[in-house]
């Protein structure tokens, strides 16, 4: 059990933001999400230190579920086809209602961790 000051360490990482959509999130609706799968680790002590844990959203929480973050990429990598599949998606799509596009592989904290770098090697 994570206790309150490290839940709002979590939340903080990011700025408010879910690690892997960026959606901004309330700290009430937060999700805790291990970015190695807790399933893998003997010691929960590990799995629980803030180096692998993320703020997330309930849907992307949802999703991910116990994968390992590689094996999520590959899921969200592929999932611009799947909805393509669906055939009410693919009426939107020909009326212009929605735009369906792949996707660029990288997690909002990628992002944002890549930022910080450009930032420090240009400083």
């Amino acid at each position: 059990m994570l206790t309150k000051a490290k839940r709002m360490q979590v939340y903080n990482k990011y700025g408010g933001h879910c690690a892997y959509c960026g959606k901004k999130i309330e700290y009430k609706d937060m999700q805790v999400d291990h970015i190695e799968p807790q399933r893998l680790y003997i010691d929960k002590k590990v799995a629980d230190q803030i180096e692998n844990l993320n703020p997330s959203c309930r849907k992307c929480n949802h999703y991910k579920r116990a994968r390992s973050i590689e094996r999520y990429r590959e899921l969200i990598l592929k999932l611009h086809t799947k909805i393509r599949d669906i055939y009410l998606c693919e009426v939107a799509e020909n009326y212009g209602v929605i735009k369906i596009e792949p996707w660029d592989g990288k997690f909002y904290f990628e992002k944002i961790l890549r930022k910080e770098s450009e930032v420090e090697h240009d400083a």
